[in-house]
């Protein structure tokens, strides 16, 4: 009996979820300068069917001027993967790499749509490497291991 070839599709790309905080409006728009922008990316994979996978990239964006919040904004990007015949060992990869990277350039369309309907000027995210970071946390993961000893 022949092995079924591996494939993958994307089946459908979302948003899952999407915030806009500005807690000191109206008097941000005030502000002059350049605000310290702090950038948080995860992503997440479960699965919900018979070879189907939701991938979820998250973004969230924090700008301050000083000490003053001008926004926060979040969006949870996702992804439905059709995924079948591939090999249990090459999952972790195209589920941690190859889906995120699908997913990213969206979200960073919908986090730019978001902070400019908010009334701030656009944030261009930099782009990320899905790689390095599953790597990173392959390495965290394989951290040294702590047994108790009763």
């Amino acid at each position: 009996m022949s092995e079924a070839q591996p494939s993958f599709s994307i089946e459908k790309l979302y948003v899952k979820d999407l915030s806009l905080e500005i807690p000191n409006a109206p008097q941000v728009f005030l502000e002059a300068g350049s605000p310290e922008l702090d950038v948080q990316v995860r992503n997440d994979s479960t699965q919900f069917g018979d070879g189907l996978y939701e991938v979820v990239v998250t973004v969230t964006v924090t700008a301050r001027s000083g000490e003053k919040t001008l926004f926060l904004a979040e969006a949870a990007q996702a992804g439905i993967f059709a995924i079948r015949g591939v090999p249990e060992g090459e999952m972790d990869p195209l589920l941690g790499i190859v889906c995120p990277t699908v997913v990213y350039p969206y979200v960073r369309e919908t986090i730019s749509d978001l902070v400019i309907r908010g009334g701030f000027p656009p944030v261009v995210l930099a782009p990320v490497s899905f790689e390095a970071l599953y790597a990173q946390r392959a390495r965290e993961s394989a951290g040294p291991k702590i047994e108790l000893v009763q």
